[in-house]
């Protein structure tokens, strides 16, 4: 668990949360995130300005499972950034919902730059090194939460060289699991639930 002093009671910190890659690494791990006690968390060690949270959203009349989700983090305290989906059919003849937000993630975090002092990212996706490094440029202090008890690691080595904080997602998970779960292999997310790449399985 981060140390006491870590988190600045007078930082300005800003949550960025990709979404389905938070999704996964909590089934993997074995919980679900209770995202009112996520806000708690956070508000008790630092001066939190903005929680983003970025989902895509297929764009249809069907049911979509993150409905329920997404709507009630826009109105409890998060700042919902969603885009619609892409449909299509993979190799195997499965149908996948396939939606990329870190563009969207990247420029948030940019343009917030000059007015925070402490980025928190939620994703363990290597891509973001460069976005990382970035931000550092401008002066932020980025944490990245991910985790590396599961077999492969969730975090890619390059984004948790590069961050200045490396938060293992399962040491605070009990701070705001909303009930334990069984650990799912990686390569095998929740059907109609979010994978790992952004999409959804069906």
């Amino acid at each position: 668990m981060p140390s006491p002093t870590f988190f600045r009671p007078d930082e300005r910190v800003c949550l960025f949360i990709d979404g389905a890659n938070l999704y996964a690494a909590s089934r993997y791990l074995g919980f679900d995130v209770d995202y009112r006690e996520m806000l708690g968390f956070f508000r008790e060690r630092c001066n939190l300005m903005r929680a983003y949270y970025y989902s895509a959203v297929l764009d249809t009349e069907e049911y979509s499972p993150l409905k329920p989700l997404t709507d009630w983090l826009a109105y409890n305290g998060y700042s919902l950034v969603t885009k619609t989906a892409r449909e299509f059919t993979d190799a195997n003849g499965r149908r996948r919902i396939k939606g990329n937000m870190d563009i969207e993630l990247a420029i948030d975090m940019l343009e917030l730059a000059p007015h925070m002092d402490h980025a928190v990212l939620f994703s363990g996706d290597a891509d973001f090194r460069r976005l990382v490094e970035a931000v550092q440029r401008r002066g932020v202090r980025v944490s990245v939460v991910s985790s590396v008890r599961t077999q492969p690691p969730l975090v890619g080595d390059e984004l948790r060289r590069q961050c200045d904080h490396f938060i293992e997602l399962a040491d605070i998970a009990p701070d705001f699991t909303r009930r334990q779960i069984e650990p799912r292999p990686r390569g095998t997310p929740a059907r109609g639930q979010a994978d790992s790449h952004g999409g959804l399985t069906e």
